[in-house]
């Protein structure tokens, strides 16, 4: 294969991987929303969720700043998951700010989750089936660096 033509299947293999990972996103923001209406969750509050869970506990501050929203909608968010029994907000006894809180999951309801994800786990595990260890470690290598170049975007467009 000539170098010309070496460049061309690269470029378009390139799109094709773009393409997918638009897809991908499209489905899994499509099941997000189905998920988060079986157990009440919108779609910034599913998000914070899973930052929260990701990442926590968090300051309200740094939640904000990860999720990129303003403080008065992050307060509304946290205000509906604790009501929900998903987060609780916490004195933090060191901070030199008496009003200081870490906002932390709470497990209570991690049944409904895991019985709503039982589908896509199931399918994502088979689906790992077909793969060869090496294979899955460059796949999970590519997702984790295509996570960083979304956050590198996000935060350019943050300014």
């Amino acid at each position: 294969m000539s170098r010309d033509a070496a460049k061309r299947r690269h470029r378009r293999e390139t799109q094709t991987v773009k393409r997918g990972l638009r897809e991908l996103n499209t489905q899994l923001a499509l099941l997000n929303r189905r998920f988060g209406g079986k157990v009440e969750l919108k779609d910034a509050d599913w998000t914070c969720l899973d930052l929260i869970d990701l990442h926590g506990p968090l300051t309200p501050t740094a939640l904000a700043r990860m999720a990129n929203l303003h403080p008065a909608t992050l307060t509304g968010i946290l205000d509906r998951l604790e009501r929900g029994g998903w987060v609780a907000r916490e004195r933090d006894p060191e901070a030199a700010d008496r009003r200081a809180v870490t906002v932390r999951a709470l497990g209570d309801r991690n049944h409904e989750l895991y019985d709503l994800f039982a589908g896509m786990s199931g399918r994502m595990d088979a689906l790992c089936e077909s793969y060869t260890a090496a294979e899955l470690e460059l796949i999970a290598g590519f997702l984790r660096r295509a996570a960083e170049a979304g956050r590198d975007a996000a935060d350019e467009l943050a300014g």
